[in-house]
């Protein structure tokens, strides 16, 4: 968003929806918050249908919300301070782990395979 104008646009198209209790719009960072019991995939079309052509939904969460905030893919040059992408990955030391636990033996404490 870079005036006024569509701002006003936006936060009356999104205002007017049954259900929205409020809307924010932060200009700086083209992101509109909605608040209310609505639809997302409703308010994403009804901003797409006021013009702006690249309408989607916020792909960023505060960093510490991340199981796995390291992972390759969820460091974006576009996020704000503080937000990665929220990606859903796992963590492959899993299979480290299980390699790890099954060399001790609760059957025999005094075998260690490492030795």
């Amino acid at each position: 968003m870079d005036c006024d104008g569509c701002e006003r646009r936006v936060r009356n198209a999104v205002a007017t929806m049954k259900g929205v209790k409020s809307v924010e719009i932060n200009r700086k960072q083209s992101k509109v918050t909605v608040n209310g019991f609505v639809d997302p995939n409703k308010v994403l079309k009804r901003v797409k249908n006021t013009g702006k052509k690249r309408a989607e939904f916020w792909p960023y969460v505060p960093q510490h919300v991340v199981t796995y905030p390291h992972a390759p893919g969820v460091y974006d040059k576009r996020a704000p301070a503080g937000y990665v992408k929220n990606v859903q990955t796992l963590p492959s030391s899993i299979d480290t782990e299980e390699k790890l636990m099954s060399y001790f033996s609760e059957d025999n404490v005094n075998a260690c395979s490492i030795m």
